[in-house]
């Protein structure tokens, strides 16, 4: 397996990341555990490395906040839809974009950062735990990892609940690859153990749609959003919710 490169959909992935029900409950959830994580870092200008951050969503949310973002992702054509995105806003000059790999950020950065996002990157590449070891060398010894992973357990109740028991007795390995859906989900116990070998400890744990992908009747995620975004908040910290979103959000520091 090699890392996942989504240039050649780069349209698609942003419109069915951001543009839908899913994908908007994703940024409001996600969102609010990055304005936590500044909640608990100095009031100052921060600064933040956001490691395969596609076209930067969120990193164009925190520059407008006026904290310092480098930007890295191996999609050039991601890329380019950040930088035109950020054309033209007065805090474009505080975002520098590179394209290259997070395992190459050593030969293009230096020094720590404060924060450090790492959202739905780990499941698409070949060596999870490799990369992410790389990555926690940036981050200073006061600062916090906002990191979230596709759920592997999710994946298998989403599978149970919906009747598919061959695939799961199967391991759930698929024939196919779906373009946006990863082959490679993690297990949560995983993660916390390479987190502990890291010396790193989990501060909060979130469910990122701990409803949506449930729901039986599929209109409802349209017509009743707003409740379902209330719900989505509600829950979304209560376990055992927390534990059965589709991605999981980890709140991580250095271990004191």
């Amino acid at each position: 397996m090699t890392d996942h490169n989504f240039d050649n959909i780069a349209a698609k992935f942003v419109k069915n990341i951001y543009g839908t029900s899913k994908g908007k409950i994703r940024t409001e959830i996600v969102w609010d555990e990055l304005l936590h994580c500044l909640s608990l870092l100095p009031d100052r200008p921060l600064r933040v490395l956001d490691a395969g951050g596609g076209f930067g969503f969120f990193s164009q949310q925190l520059a407008a906040l006026g904290h310092q973002v480098v930007l890295c992702d191996i999609s050039g054509e991601l890329l380019k839809e950040a930088q035109k995105q950020l054309a033209g806003k007065a805090y474009q000059y505080n975002v520098q974009i590179l394209h290259c790999s997070i395992q190459d950020l050593h030969t293009r950065i230096d020094g720590k950062f404060d924060l450090i996002l790492n959202h739905a990157v780990l499941e698409w590449l070949a060596a999870p735990k490799k990369t992410l070891g790389g990555l926690l060398n940036f981050l200073s010894d006061d600062g916090l990892l906002s990191l979230m992973f596709y759920n592997k357990e999710a994946q298998r109740f989403f599978n149970l609940v919906s009747g598919n028991f061959e695939f799961v007795a199967k391991g759930m390995i698929r024939k196919k690859v779906v373009r946006l859906t990863p082959t490679q989900p993690l297990d949560e116990q995983d993660l916390q153990t390479w987190l502990a070998e890291f010396n790193m400890q989990v501060i909060r744990k979130t469910g990122v749609r701990v409803l949506h992908d449930y729901l039986k009747e599929r209109s409802l995620c349209d017509d009743k959003f707003d409740l379902l975004l209330a719900m989505e908040k509600r829950y979304c910290h209560q376990e055992p919710y927390a534990s059965l979103g589709r991605y999981t959000h980890l709140t991580v520091k250095v271990k004191n």
